[in-house]
C-alpha cells in the first residue's frame, strides 16, 4: 500500500486515538503503546524511505466491519504521518529536508509501497499475533503487554490519567513514582498498590468497566496521604522514589500519626551515615529496622576485629577462619552505636544468627 494511502485524512486525536488510511485504519489501538521512538530511529525510517529500501513487514488486523487495526508497524506508521505532516525534517546531502522541500523526493515518498499483512481471526488469536511479533526493535514492558491482553474501556480510561508524558499520575506524584508514564509504568504502579500486588487479577476483573475512576482515585489518596504525613521540608524526592507506598497507605492512613516526631525523626536519619537513605520513610512508620540497611563494616574493620579476638567468636569462644565470621555492632545502631572500628566485634556466623539486640 502506498504512503500517499495511508498517510490520507491523517490524524492524531490525542486521548482518541490516531488514524489514517482515510479514516479506515487504527494506528494506535487501546492496546498499543505510545509513540517511543527516539530521533534517531524515527529519522532512520524516513531516511529508508527516501533510499527506497524495504521496510520490514507490517501487521494490520482487519476489523469485523472492514477497518483495520495496527498489530505491529505503529511506530513507524507515526514517523511516516508525522514527517509528511511537516513535524520534522530530516538531513539530505548534509541539509536539513522537509517533507516539501524538493517535489521530486516528496513524490517517491508519496509512491513509496509498504509490506502489509492482513491478520484475521478472532480478538484473541489478533492478540496472539501482537504478542509474538517483533514490535520494530523496541521490547513492550510487562504493562503494555497486559494492556494489550486485557484491552478495553477500562485500559484505554486508565491511560487518560495515566499513561501520556506529562499526564495526571505523572504531575502529582512525581517525586513519589520512579516510573514512565509513556512506558504505562505508571499505571503498573497504581495497580500493584491498588491490588496488592495481584496487577493480572484486578484487571481481567475490571476490564469492561466502563472507566478507571476508582483507580485513579485511590491513586490520588496516596499521595496526598504521603504530602500529609511527611513535612515538605523532609521530603527528599532521589529517597522517597521506589518507595512502596501503596502498601503504607493502606496500613497507616487510618491512624492518627504524630507528624511533627515524625518530622524530627526523619531530619535525624537523613544526617545518619550508617543508614540507607530510601528506607527511611517505610521506617519511620513500620519500626522495623531492616528498611534501614544499616552500612555493614568493611573487610579492613572486621579484619581487625578479627586480630584482636585472636580468631575467636566473643560470644561462642571458639576459634574460626575469618571467612566464617561476620562483622557486628558491640552497641546496636538502634541505641547509638556506629558503624567504626571502635564498635565492631565478630562472631561465627550461628552465634551471629541467634543474636538479638542485647
Amino acid at each position: 500500500i502506498k504512503i500517499s494511502e495511508i498517510v490520507k485524512d491523517y490524524k492524531d486525536n490525542l486521548e482518541e486515538g490516531v488514524l489514517g488510511f482515510s479514516g479506515k485504519l487504527d494506528i494506535r489501538p487501546p492496546y498499543q503503546r505510545e509513540f517511543v521512538y527516539k530521533d534517531k530511529q524515527r529519522d532512520a525510517v524516513i531516511d529508508t524511505v527516501i533510499k527506497g529500501f524495504p521496510l520490514n513487514v507490517m501487521y494490520w488486523a482487519v476489523r469485523d466491519d472492514g477497518s483495520y487495526e495496527v498489530i505491529d508497524g505503529q511506530q513507524r506508521t507515526i514517523s511516516i504521518a508525522q514527517y509528511v505532516d511537516g513535524q520534522f525534517s530530516v538531513e539530505y546531502n548534509r541539509s536539513p529536508l522537509f517533507f516539501e522541500t524538493l517535489p521530486d523526493v516528496k513524490q517517491k515518498i508519496l509512491d513509496y509501497e509498504l509490506s502489509i499483512y492482513f491478520c484475521t481471526g478472532t480478538p484473541s488469536e489478533k492478540l496472539d499475533w501482537f504478542r509474538t511479533i517483533n514490535i520494530a526493535g523496541e521490547r513492550l514492558t510487562p504493562q503494555e503487554l497486559r494492556n494489550a491482553v486485557y484491552a478495553g474501556p477500562w485500559v484505554s480510561d486508565a491511560k487518560r490519567y495515566f499513561s501520556k508524558t506529562n499526564c495526571a499520575a505523572h504531575n502529582i506524584g512525581k517525586d513519589y513514582v520512579e516510573a514512565r508514564a509513556i512506558r504505562q509504568e505508571y499505571l503498573e504502579v497504581a495497580i500493584k498498590w491498588r491490588s496488592k500486588n495481584e496487577i493480572e487479577d484486578y484487571m481481567g476483573r475490571h476490564q469492561h468497566d466502563e472507566n478507571a475512576k476508582p483507580l485513579w482515585e485511590y491513586f490520588q489518596k496516596v499521595i496526598a496521604w504521603i504530602e500529609k504525613t511527611f513535612d515538605e521540608s523532609i521530603r527528599e524526592p532521589k529517597f522517597m522514589k521506589g518507595v512502596d507506598w501503596g502498601p503504607l497507605y493502606d496500613d497507616f492512613h487510618k491512624e492518627d500519626l504524630p507528624v511533627h516526631a515524625i518530622k524530627e525523626e526523619v531530619e535525624k536519619l537523613l544526617l545518619d551515615d550508617d543508614v540507607k537513605e530510601s528506607g527511611i520513610y517505610p521506617y519511620v512508620l513500620t519500626r522495623e529496622e531492616h528498611w534501614l540497611n544499616i552500612r555493614a563494616f568493611s573487610p579492613g574493620q572486621k579484619r581487625k576485629a578479627y586480630e584482636k579476638q585472636n580468631g575467636k567468636c566473643v560470644k561462642c569462644d571458639k576459634e574460626f577462619k575469618l571467612d566464617k565470621m561476620e562483622g557486628d555492632h558491640i552497641r546496636p545502631w538502634s541505641k547509638g552505636g556506629k558503624t567504626n572500628d571502635e564498635n565492631c566485634q565478630v562472631l561465627c556466623k550461628p552465634c551471629n544468627a541467634t543474636k538479638g539486640n542485647n
